[in-house]
This record gives C-alpha cells, sequence and structure tokens, in this order.
C-alpha cells in the first residue's frame, strides 16, 4: 500500500537560510543582481515558470480554468507560452470558494507536495472592492513574500537603529501581519504595531510615535498624512517633537507631496506596491526613479483594460502577475490584479536588470465610463493635489438621476474661504483632465470622513456606488 502522506509544521516545510539565499535581501540583492544580464534573469524565470505550471496542473481549479480555455499539459512549454493561459482574478477565487466553502479548491492543500500536507496560513483581503477574499500561504510562500518586501525596506534605506511604526490593519486583514513578519524577521529594526485608527486611536498613535522615537512610518499613505494633522491637533509638532526619517507605504504623487509637506523636508519618502495574493512586487530604491518590479520572483504583464492584450512599451494597462517562486500550495500565474500602471522607459541606475513602473495608477474593476471616458478614481487625487487648497480627502459617488440617467458626483474637501468661488477652478480641472464634465461639490476638512474611511481602513473609499439606493 501506498503510504500516506503527512502532515507536517509550519518550519518543517521551509527553511529559511535557503530561502534567504535564494531570495536575498541587503547588501546581498545588489551583489546578486546588479549587472546579471537581461538573459540570465529570462533563464531563471522560465525555469520556475516552468515549475509552477507543471504543480497547477495538479489542482482542480487549474485544470478546470485551463481546460476551460482550450489549454492542454504540452501547450505550455516555456515562459513564451504564458500568453496562451488565461488570466483570473477576484472574480474566480470568489467562485472557487461559493463551489467549496469555506477555502474553495483554487488551493492544493489536498494535493501533496513530496509526500506531505503543507500547512495553510489563511488571511483575507481587506474588502475595499466586495467581499473579503480568503488569501490563502504555504509556509515557503509566506517566507518568500517577507523576503521580497524585506528586500524593498532594506533597499530604502532601514537600518538597524530605526523604530518602524506600522498603520497596517490587523484582525484577519493580510497587511498587518504581513508587515510584522518583514520587519521583525528579515530586518535589524524595532517594529511597533500600531494598527489602524480604530485599532490604536490616532491620537494615541502620535503620542507613541512621540514617546518610543519612531524613524520610520509605514503604511498607506491616506492615513499617514490624517496622522501629522492628528499631531498638530495634539500640540505635537510632527518636525520638532517626532521628526521622522523615512516614511514608505503606497503614495501617489498627491501623497508625495503632502506628507513631505507635512511631515517635514527631512523625511525621505518611498514607494512600495504589492497585493494580498502575491505579496510585494514592486519597489522604489534610492534613485528614486520609479518602482523595480522583483523580477526575481514575479513575472508581470502590462495588458490593456478592455482586450486583455499586451499593451505597447509605455501605455497604461492591468497589472497581470505570475508569482515564480509559488510551486506549492497555491501557485498563482497570471492573476489580475486589475491595478493599472506603465512600464517606464530606460535603464536601472542601479544596474540592476529589473523593469520599473509608474507604481499604482487606478484601478480597472472600479473604471467608471463617462461619455466613452475612461475614469479611474483612485487616480482623480493626483489631479486635485494641484490646487492648494485641496484639503486631501475625496470620494466619488455614482448615482441614479430622477430620469432614470446616471449621475457622477465628486465630492471635494476644500480648506477655500469661500468654497463657491473656487467650484469653477475645480470642475475645470477636473474637465481638462479627465476630458469630461463632472458635477462637483466642495465640501469642509474631514467632512468626508465616514464615507472614506480613512482612519478605519487600510485603504481608503474612493468609490460610492449609490445607483440602487431607494
Amino acid at each position: 500500500m501506498p503510504t500516506p502522506p503527512s502532515a507536517v509544521t509550519f518550519f518543517e516545510a521551509v527553511d529559511p537560510r535557503a530561502l534567504a539565499r535564494e531570495y536575498p535581501a541587503g547588501p546581498a540583492f545588489l551583489e546578486r543582481f546588479a549587472g546579471m544580464s537581461a538573459d540570465a534573469l529570462h533563464a531563471r524565470q522560465d525555469a520556475l515558470f516552468r515549475r509552477a505550471v507543471a504543480r497547477a496542473w495538479q489542482i482542480p481549479f487549474y485544470q478546470r480554468l485551463w481546460d476551460a480555455a482550450g489549454v492542454a499539459p504540452g501547450d505550455i512549454g516555456s515562459l513564451a507560452d504564458i500568453g496562451r493561459l488565461p488570466t483570473f482574478g477576484k472574480d474566480e477565487v470568489m467562485a472557487s470558494v461559493a463551489r467549496r466553502p469555506p477555502f474553495g479548491d483554487h488551493h492544493g492543500r489536498e494535493v501533496p507536495v513530496d509526500g506531505r500536507i503543507l500547512p495553510m496560513i489563511v488571511h483575507t483581503t481587506s474588502g475595499t472592492t466586495g467581499t473579503p477574499q480568503p488569501l490563502i500561504y504555504s509556509p515557503k510562500t509566506r517566507e518568500v513574500q517577507n523576503l521580497l518586501l524585506a528586500r524593498i525596506y532594506l533597499l530604502q534605506g532601514l537600518r538597524a537603529d530605526d523604530v518602524v511604526h506600522s498603520v497596517y490593519g490587523h484582525g484577519l486583514v493580510n497587511g498587518g501581519h504581513y508587515i510584522r513578519e518583514v520587519v521583525t524577521r528579515h530586518t535589524p529594526a524595532v517594529f511597533l504595531s500600531a494598527g489602524t485608527g480604530i485599532e490604536t486611536p490616532s491620537a494615541k498613535q502620535v503620542e507613541l510615535m512621540r514617546d518610543f522615537g519612531v524613524t520610520v512610518l509605514a503604511g498607506f499613505g491616506d492615513f499617514l498624512k490624517r496622522l501629522a494633522q492628528v499631531a498638530r491637533e495634539q500640540g505635537i509638532d510632527p518636525v520638532r517633537d517626532i521628526g521622522l526619517r523615512m516614511i514608505t507605504g503606497h503614495l501617489s504623487d498627491e501623497l508625495r507631496a503632502s506628507l513631505g509637506a507635512a511631515w517635514g523636508p527631512q523625511v525621505e519618502l518611498f514607494d512600495w506596491y504589492g497585493v494580498g495574493d502575491t505579496g510585494a512586487i514592486a519597489g522604489e530604491g534610492p534613485d528614486h526613479d520609479g518602482l523595480y518590479l522583483q523580477e526575481d520572483a514575479q513575472y508581470v504583464e502590462i495588458n490593456d483594460v478592455e482586450t486583455g492584450r499586451a499593451v505597447a512599451p509605455g501605455e497604461v494597462g492591468d497589472m497581470v502577475v505570475t508569482c515564480l517562486f509559488i510551486d506549492d500550495l497555491f501557485p498563482i500565474i497570471r492573476f489580475n490584479t486589475h491595478d493599472i500602471t506603465r512600464v517606464l522607459p530606460g535603464t536601472s541606475a542601479l544596474g540592476l536588470p529589473f523593469r520599473r513602473i509608474a507604481g499604482f495608477l487606478g484601478r480597472s474593476d472600479s473604471m467608471v465610463k463617462l461619455k466613452g471616458i475612461n475614469v479611474y478614481p483612485q487616480a482623480i487625487g493626483n489631479i486635485l493635489a494641484e490646487l492648494d487648497d485641496f484639503a486631501g480627502e475625496y470620494v466619488c459617488v455614482r448615482g441614479r438621476a430622477a430620469d432614470g440617467g446616471e449621475t457622477f458626483t465628486v465630492r471635494i474637501e476644500t480648506r477655500a474661504a469661500d468654497p463657491g468661488a473656487r467650484l469653477p477652478a475645480y470642475r475645470d480641472l477636473l474637465k481638462r483632465r479627465l476630458g469630461v464634465e463632472v458635477t462637483v461639490s466642495l465640501e469642509a476638512p474631514k467632512s468626508l470622513s465616514a464615507l472614506t474611511g480613512v482612519e478605519s481602513r487600510q485603504k481608503p473609499v474612493r468609490l460610492v456606488d449609490q445607483r440602487g439606493a431607494a
């Protein structure tokens, strides 16, 4: 009789030291990849891709997905064939969960790896774009994801004498746990897990930052900006009393400018990008020239939002991600993040063979088409930042007009003494930059927090759909 598979624990299933050699962080990262040729990088990617595809064929989710697309096992021989595989996203994962609740059949928990059943680490997404999605990790997946983000933090200059204050959420949500594991396991810095403004009130957070000598602030930029405002309201000077030296988080151009003004000129700002399913995908380096795709571990395609075909270099499209490092529990092959970006031209100042992207530019699944024009609500903040009296918060509201037509209103917080007089400037700016006229409502600072959830959520809400409301 065949030997039944054995269940193993986390550290029986993974060799952290071996993974750290394979996916180096710190000085070893540049030593390994600076100067590497594009051909050598592609050879590594191709070998890892073939290994991930072989595992995916053992899992019912991929068997079903790829069979429906007319793909047979022999059709995919190398990375050059990746375009023959269909993309998938949250909808397909949630359908898998509905088919086999509560965790779905998109993972291979019951399909042994080398005769062993692997532990399954479970978190969820924040639910910003709908029902929270279960996130499934094996020990290897989790550790490599940690190493990739540690690599980004260390490249950005995280030091042994830093105290890191993280405002990523906890509970079932992945974010806070992920950042805690990264900093405490793979960097020498001290870590404070403050969480959102619900987990630790904002007023208490700025006191902790002052009292514990926080030097690095990590999180989503909207709430990081709000903390500087709260500090001033509490009589704490963000520069004199706290004096951050570094902010690392998820930043838009609008947030980069306002965060620098809020926390002081001594702060160096860094962006990075990832999603719960895949972990860190790209991060800004010390050259501040876009975000480096972590291409030894992540294969990223930029595809047209409507056709799904690859866009020309420099054009905007959906980021479609294949996790080259996952070949056990839940391979991720052609996952459409529905986050849009573009690849930047030119070569790396650091000598890396990796491409660079512009960062997060919006979400295609919350795209609104107005008179034939694609409008991305998450990108509107970058436009509004051009106006000096923009107070930093906004929300787009889709509604239903009395005649049954659709309305679209951008509600914007402003510091203007006379909002009525400033309304034409806001309308004209949005019309010019969006290419379509929208309704604008100017409102007082902090009046939209209940709608955006800026103090209670990792990612504030930028689109509210009220078309179904009575």
